[in-house]
């Protein structure tokens, strides 16, 4: 098959390369489609940091089964599926308390759900990692049973394979993180895939206000179309103060969407006595913040893939999404084969998308 291969510092390089035989208790899926996440876009950045390449990126991928091995029972050859980077075994002391995305018993080396699964593929001679346990940005990947999700064959591969990650972590970061409350107030820092994704949960839990922030006006414009109520361009005005004027300094819920150590302490800034400011953007930066600040009963939280449990709540998103109540195709920008993944990479260094998607 070919594959994406990042072997270092430097653009992705397409390869011809060998998948080992699928195992019991594993699927080989054919990929559909796969989002270009920023996460990848991370990893490709630290490459000159101690790093296991050559690796396959790529994790907010669908496909089909094309074969199952022994003992797998969930799936057959021909189902739809999206791929979970993050997939749960159902028995350890955090899937068995309802925290399946923080499940640590996943077929990682670290075992902490940030690293590479174990080295699948070969590419002359040489093992390649799997990336976020997915490897995504290839024709096919080897997972574990409980890492694919089976979906209603009528919902587009093309377009649901961003419940993979993105999608799912910013609906579940409002809905199950923070479970923001009919009536109340949320704004989201950062309006990429997940920030987009946070938007249009707070709207499904019927927030009243939804102020979206952002330095790129073309997607501030955008933000309304899926749930927006407010625009605020943070190269125009103080992000913090504009929030606190518009909600009379009672913000319920702020949301994290980027990564930085900077709009972390905005969000939690901006947030009222009580209320709620939730990481949620992939960040390796230490965070200040004010610790009075807590004797008013703010409080920062983290959130992981939305908190979700995947094999409950991506077949509903996918069942939303049919039904017209959560929107996936306004969120792709473009679409590229896997020849252009740097093109891909280079858009998203240029900020001229929201989410590219490679078709296989």
């Amino acid at each position: 098959m070919k594959a994406a291969i990042l072997n270092g510092p430097g653009p992705l390089v397409i390869e011809n390369v060998h998948l080992d035989a699928i195992e019991a208790g594993e699927v080989l899926v054919k990929i559909h489609s796969c989002g270009v996440c920023h996460s990848d876009l991370g990893v490709i950045q630290r490459a000159t940091e101690p790093l296991d390449t050559p690796i396959v990126l790529g994790h907010e991928a669908a496909g089909t089964i094309e074969s199952i091995g022994e003992n797998v029972t969930n799936v057959q050859p021909g189902d739809h599926v999206i791929i979970a980077f993050a997939p749960s075994c159902g028995r350890c002391y955090y899937c068995v308390r309802g925290m399946e995305n923080l499940c640590d018993q996943r077929d990682y080396p670290d075992r902490s759900g940030s690293g590479p699964r174990p080295r699948r593929t070969m590419t002359n001679g040489t093992p390649v990692m799997q990336g976020v346990g997915v490897g995504g940005f290839a024709e096919y990947t080897i997972m574990p049973e409980y890492g694919v999700i089976k979906i209603r064959e009528d919902a587009p591969l093309n377009i649901v394979c961003l419940l993979g990650c993105g999608v799912t972590t910013g609906i579940g970061a409002a809905i199950n993180t923070a479970k923001v409350e009919p009536g109340s107030s949320v704004a989201v820092i950062g309006l990429g895939g997940v920030g987009l994704g946070i938007v249009q949960g707070a709207k499904l839990a019927g927030a009243s206000e939804i102020i979206a922030i952002d330095l790129v006006e073309e997607k501030l414009q955008i933000a309304p179309k899926f749930g927006a109520t407010k625009i605020i361009n943070a190269t125009k005005v103080d992000a913090v103060e504009s929030v606190r004027d518009i909600t009379s300094d009672r913000l319920d819920y702020a949301f994290e969407a980027i990564g930085l150590s900077k709009t972390v302490e905005q969000a939690f800034a901006m947030i009222r006595k009580g209320g709620t400011a939730v990481a949620v953007g992939v960040n390796r930066e230490n965070i200040s913040i004010p610790g009075n600040d807590f004797l008013r009963e703010k409080k920062l939280i983290g959130s992981f893939y939305g908190s979700a449990s995947v094999h409950a709540d991506i077949p509903k998103l996918v069942d939303l999404y049919m039904s017209g109540k959560i929107l996936l195709d306004e969120m792709v920008s473009r679409r590229r084969p896997l020849a252009e993944i740097n093109e891909a990479f280079d858009d998203m260094k240029a900020v001229q998308v929201i989410r590219t998607i490679i078709d296989y």
